[in-house]
């Protein structure tokens, strides 16, 4: 290059260099969204791997070097060409520590938005990735009440918030998802700027192919601070049984002290106070929180009775004395756990169901500077002192499987749940 400038003048050497110099400069220009993408990957993978090792309630993480699992995996999260692989590689990573409540979340996923909501109260400030995906000020997204679950390549429906669009439009438990709107179901972006929008679900409801069939939904914004209380509201019923009036409720969220106030006003005041018996259904969605609504099961107080002028008589238990039976599954976690525990503990009824996840132990949200949300086990649990259910979980008394594939909304633990019940009743009414 230099021999080809000799030929020159002065000034037009000048001018080839500059011309040079800003060809380079604007190379570097349009590779720089590339390097800065590749840095905040970076970043995020050096945030996750510190979070871990300054928060996770175990030194030795579990027998594992976490030090050169930074090693391993940085080369290959920084290879990933997708957030949701780069996420893949970060939960490998996590999943090495074999402990529940650790797990690395991205937008693109329901428990992103309802975690938040969950820990709403122990965040501080989002950082701006985060922060721009709620303009409102709430932590919201679209959907229709679904979780699901991914069996044998194909993506079935799980369970389904009471009350929700999915559950108004008659999409059942054990349906298949095929599309939405034509497009492959994705739990966020199926469904995002579509609230009061109708969409077409085709969902196939037996192993037969012919018996797929078009559903129309229409999404809603879900606010997570209130999703659970609302499903949970929606779930109270009263089932007639043999002349017996058998209570319901599933409670969704154990993980906000409203929650249960609003289960405890239900059976002390409510349609439920009528009941019975009850069936606690306490399946699938989160745990957390307080146990404390057990105590409304075993502890002792007076019922009081008010007496108006006109006559009018009202009488409040502060204590549940009907028969009561629990539903758990897999899908059964944390506190919710606990509570399943101290029920057996206290002898209040039988549990029916699959044994619980076995995640007991405490975990933390923190929110990366991509948006992204690292849930962390920050303590250990153990109940009474000495009874450790993490990796344990908690057996039913009468296990009771529940076939998902292609399960038509049928619930064989919750009609096993309904008849223990009502035999329970039914002896109690023997002379």
């Amino acid at each position: 290059m230099t021999h080809q400038l000799s030929r020159f003048s002065k000034p037009a050497k000048l001018s080839a260099i500059a011309v040079i110099t800003f060809a380079v400069l604007f190379l570097l220009w349009l590779m720089t969204p590339v390097l800065s993408q590749e840095s905040l990957e970076e970043k995020v993978f050096n945030e996750v791997w510190q979070t871990i090792n300054a928060n996770f309630y175990d030194d030795t993480f579990n027998g594992v070097d976490w030090a050169s699992q930074r090693d391993k995996y940085k080369p290959q999260a920084l290879q990933a060409r997708t957030r949701e692989a780069f996420a893949t590689v970060i939960n490998q990573m996590l999943a090495d520590l074999k402990t529940s409540h650790t797990y690395f979340y991205t937008p693109n996923e329901t428990a992103y938005y309802q975690l938040l909501g969950i820990f709403q109260p122990d965040i501080q400030e989002l950082p701006p990735a985060a922060k721009s995906l709620f303009p409102n000020g709430k932590y919201e997204y679209t959907g229709i009440g679904l979780f699901t679950k991914t069996m044998n390549g194909k993506t079935f429906v799980s369970a389904i918030l009471d009350g929700s669009p999915a559950a108004t439009a008659g999409v059942m438990v054990g349906d298949e998802l095929l599309s939405v709107d034509g497009n492959p179901y994705q739990a966020i972006e199926s469904f995002a700027g579509k609230a009061g929008q109708r969409v077409t679900l085709l969902i196939q409801r037996s192993a037969d192919p012919t018996s797929q069939q078009a559903i129309d939904v229409t999404p809603q914004t879900f606010d997570t601070t209130t999703l659970f209380k609302e499903a949970q509201q929606a779930s109270t019923q009263i089932i007639e049984q043999q002349d017996n009036r058998i209570g319901y409720i599933h409670i969704w969220s154990n993980a906000a002290d409203f929650h249960q106030e609003q289960m405890l006003e239900e059976l002390m005041f409510g349609e439920l106070s009528r009941a019975d018996g009850l069936v606690l259904d306490i399946r699938d969605g989160w745990g957390g929180g307080s146990i404390a609504y057990l105590n409304f099961f075993t502890g002792e107080s007076p019922s009081v009775t008010s007496i108006r002028r006109n006559g009018d008589t009202f009488v409040a238990n502060y204590r549940w004395q009907k028969p009561v039976v629990l539903l758990i599954n897999e899908g059964s976690r944390s506190s919710k756990e606990i509570i399943a525990f101290g029920f057996r503990q206290a002898n209040l009824g039988a549990i029916v169901g699959t044994t619980t996840a076995g995640a007991v132990v405490a975990g933390r949200g923190f929110v990366m500077q991509d948006g992204s949300l690292l849930y962390v086990a920050v303590a250990d649990v153990l109940v009474d002192g000495n009874q450790r259910l993490e990796g344990k979980g908690v057996a039913p008394d009468i296990p009771v499987a529940f076939p998902l594939e292609y399960a038509a909304g049928v619930d064989p633990q919750k009609q096993q749940a309904i008849a223990t019940l009502t035999t329970v009743l039914e002896q109690q009414n023997q002379p």
